[in-house]
């Protein structure tokens, strides 16, 4: 597993990475390719003349060398720095690693992501590659990436994978739960009138009633309705 994959968070993918355009190295080691030329010169030099054996000669040469291995040493160190650098997108945001020794990783969430603006040289545009300022609402405002390889398109799938991201963002993960409607009340049925033909059969069903009244079986309406009922017979 690479550094920047294991940066990914659960259920987070890599959609595409990038690295520089292959001339910024060529710019980065400038100074080494200066010193190696100037080694080559001195050596030219001594090459030429005759008699090296004075202290002056002695002084170039060891320049040389000084220079030949800084050259060399700074040539390694960049392409190292080079291939340490990346760009990439992921499902969820925005990463750029650098760092060969010490890693610095910084990150821009896609739905933050305001504007991305791409700059293409007439040079660029023949070997393929562009600046892009990606504007987002973090307190760092501009993510600058200089000389990126393929520009346009790292553009195209950034902007695809931040539509991703909101459609996901948007999507309900389920069904919305319905509340059961609640059943409608069975009817109560009318409570029955007892039979009664004296005063203590009456007493004893006005008794009985006033049961079912306490118990909620039936209501103190029907109570009053059935007793009513009942003293009319009387």
């Amino acid at each position: 597993m690479g550094y920047t994959e294991s940066l990914l968070a659960s259920g987070e993918r890599v959609v595409r990475s990038a690295h520089q355009h292959w001339f910024i190295l060529i710019w980065r080691a400038r100074w080494a390719v200066f010193g190696l030329l100037i080694a080559l010169v001195m050596t030219i030099l001594r090459l030429i003349n005759k008699d090296t054996s004075g202290f002056l000669w002695t002084i170039l040469g060891w320049a040389s060398l000084i220079l030949v291995a800084f050259g060399i040493l700074n040539l390694v160190w960049g392409a190292l720095t080079y291939r340490a650098e990346e760009y990439v997108i992921s499902s969820r945001r925005l990463i750029h690693v650098q760092g060969v020794i010490n890693k610095k990783a910084s990150d821009s969430s896609l739905e933050k992501i305001n504007d991305a603006i791409l700059v293409e040289s007439i040079f660029g545009r023949i070997f393929g590659f562009g600046n892009l300022e990606v504007l987002t609402a973090s307190e760092s405002g501009i993510e600058k990436l200089q000389m990126l390889r393929d520009a346009k398109e790292f553009k195209k799938a950034m902007l695809e994978a931040k539509h991703d991201l909101e459609i996901e963002l948007t999507r309900p993960t389920m069904a919305p739960i319905r509340a059961p409607e609640p059943a409608a009340a069975a009817p109560t049925a009318p409570a029955p009138t007892p039979e009664v033909d004296t005063a203590d059969e009456v007493a004893d069903a006005l008794g009985r009633l006033g049961e079912l009244r306490d118990k909620g079986i039936i209501t103190p309406e029907e109570f009053e309705a059935k007793k009513a009922e009942l003293l009319g017979r009387l």
